[in-house]
């Protein structure tokens, strides 16, 4: 893996948890092969490996990521429907 790219992207994430994260996520893309998001969205060397593909995406801002928001985050979870049983006398 690229020092330099490394370097780059986390200027640009800011925060090294997401960029491991959205790395680990596009490397996994990458390696899945076959499907749109298999391919590589910047040109690319045959000396280079998933994760430099994938640093060079961020830094040109190929790819990018969302957090939830707060509201979403917070939201009580969905109640689950038991089923009732009747009695019988």
């Amino acid at each position: 893996m690229d020092a330099e790219l490394c370097m780059r992207a986390a200027e640009k994430i800011g925060n090294p948890n997401i960029l491991v994260n959205l790395v680990s996520r596009r490397v996994k893309q990458l390696n899945s092969g076959g499907g749109g998001l298999s391919r590589p969205l910047v040109e690319w060397k045959p000396d280079m490996g998933a994760a430099d593909v994938a640093l060079t995406e961020i830094v040109e801002d190929k790819i990018t990521y969302e957090l939830e928001s707060e509201a979403e985050e917070k939201a009580p979870p969905a109640r689950s429907r038991k089923s009732r049983r009747v009695r019988e006398l």
